[in-house]
């Protein structure tokens, strides 16, 4: 499959992301050629497309799928796995961040609560005590936060996104 100079750019340009992100570039790009492409592939057209070797785009879509933004799926009169990601934008973006809260920062909100709650905190000087506690209450406000912005629909949270962006606009001429 060939692809556009504008499919080159935004796979090219989200491997790149992907990098900065913590993420395999190889990963990245995979993902971001489903999602512009918009329909399933197989692992053969995806190697084939990108120019990596098959084991890499097996080992990415291993990942991919382990994260839930690519499935499998089979076309009629083929034996070949397919792999597809969601084309909703809002989609992807509530299981991404389902996904690193779960991964990354639900462990993080753990630890400091065990740390807090552990034979010995009592032990450590006051103001580490609390410096322990403020970021554990910070954590624990956020991930509160961030579940009630995950049940809102997307028109809904769309509209929060902006009208927080004009809060600070807001905020900030005040501030001036």
């Amino acid at each position: 499959m060939e692809l556009s100079t504008t499919a080159q750019r935004f796979v090219l340009h989200w491997g790149e992301m992907g990098s900065a992100w913590g993420v395999n570039r190889t990963v990245a790009q995979i993902h971001a050629l489903l999602y512009f492409h918009g329909h399933p592939l197989n692992a053969e057209q995806i190697a084939e497309t990108l120019s990596v070797a098959r084991s890499n785009v097996s080992n990415s879509l291993k990942e991919l799928t382990s994260w839930n933004l690519v499935r499998v799926t089979h076309l009629m009169g083929d034996r070949r796995d397919y792999f597809e990601t969601s084309v909703d934008v809002w989609e992807l973006f509530r299981t991404v961040v389902r996904e690193r809260k779960h991964r990354e920062f639900d462990p993080t909100v753990r630890m400091l609560a065990e740390l807090v709650e552990g034979d010995g905190f009592r032990d450590e000087a006051p103001d580490t005590q609390e410096r322990v506690r403020e970021c554990l209450r910070l954590m624990q406000t956020l991930g509160a936060w961030s579940e009630e912005m995950m049940r809102l629909s997307p028109s809904t949270l769309e509209k929060v996104l902006k009208l927080g962006a004009s809060v600070q606009r807001f905020v900030r001429r005040d501030e001036t």
